[in-house]
């Protein structure tokens, strides 16, 4: 069973009578700070709220916890405490922070079937704000009113937001990068050394990469363009993939166009089906 934590400090709250019943009116807020010894990899999986990370040259893990509810009435608001829960814990060699409610749908994988403060007259939102070695990996998550936010971790990432922006600034690993509704951006200090992807399906995909990049670049936009100042070669376009149906084939084209950077390497996938992609070279 995962122990429950609390988050206790700095308690303030203010009430007032809902005018309606979409009318959030009662409003309260707390705070926390907790400390945990380094591991090699970070777990956050938030609902409603931002995440911003930092790294360090530490060799602790720093979590600030801001807790805000929004309810109907002083009632809905103790309702709120008791089905939303921060769990906050070790587990084997990494840290899992994990925002459960309701709004989980309870079928093993952590997704979620979020019906609304109509439905449940509360909205409960945690803004986390982690500083962790910089070399330490990240996953993490949010969906609502948030955006993540990196800063010069060296790591390898997984990052994905729905409702907000992904920003990694001044950072040197590989991984996954995608925002659904807003754009992603993405400042390199050092470039991928393995397979990365970013994408967004309604935002501008922009990422910066150092000087002396060497890379395979796919590119796949449906109703925006694709920009690079990079010095760039064609690559062969990719074969349809083939499907069997009730007996027939199908053919997919994967629709993505390929460059190449310097000598080639890792390949990069970028993809902004309603935003422009651009790859920039940051010495230029």
């Amino acid at each position: 069973m995962r122990a429950r934590i609390p988050v206790l400090l700095a308690l303030g709250a203010s009430l007032a009578c809902p005018a309606s019943a979409d009318d959030l009116s009662v409003v309260e807020s707390e705070s926390s700070q907790r400390t945990f010894p380094a591991v090699k990899a970070i777990d956050v999986d938030n609902f409603d709220g931002a995440v911003t990370v930092t790294g360090s040259d530490v060799r602790e893990i720093k979590v600030e916890v801001r807790k805000t509810i929004r309810a109907r009435s002083p009632e809905k608001i103790q309702e709120a405490r008791r089905e939303v829960q921060l769990d906050m814990a070790p587990r084997g060699d990494g840290l899992r922070i994990y925002v459960d409610g309701p709004f989980r749908c309870k079928c093993g994988d952590g997704s979620v079937n979020y019906r609304g403060s109509r439905f449940y007259g509360y909205e409960v939102s945690f803004d986390f704000t982690l500083q962790v070695p910089r070399d330490t990996n990240l996953r993490l998550r949010t969906v609502n009113r948030g955006d993540i936010r990196v800063e010069r971790a060296a790591g390898t990432f997984d990052v994905e937001n729905i409702n907000g922006g992904v920003e990694l600034l001044e950072v040197s690993g590989s991984g996954h990068a995608y925002a659904l509704n807003r754009p992603v951006q993405v400042l390199f200090s050092g470039n991928p050394v393995a397979a990365s992807d970013f994408g967004s399906l309604n935002g501008d995909v922009d990422i910066a990469f150092r000087p002396g990049l060497s890379a395979d670049l796919w590119m796949k936009t449906f109703n925006g363009h694709a920009y690079t100042d990079f010095d760039v070669t064609a690559l062969p376009s990719r074969p349809a993939a083939r499907e069997e149906r009730d007996g027939k084939f199908v053919y997919k084209s994967n629709e993505s166009f390929g460059v190449r950077v310097g000598r080639g390497g890792p390949e990069l996938k970028f993809d902004a089906f309603n935003g422009d992609i651009r790859i920039r070279n940051r010495e230029k």
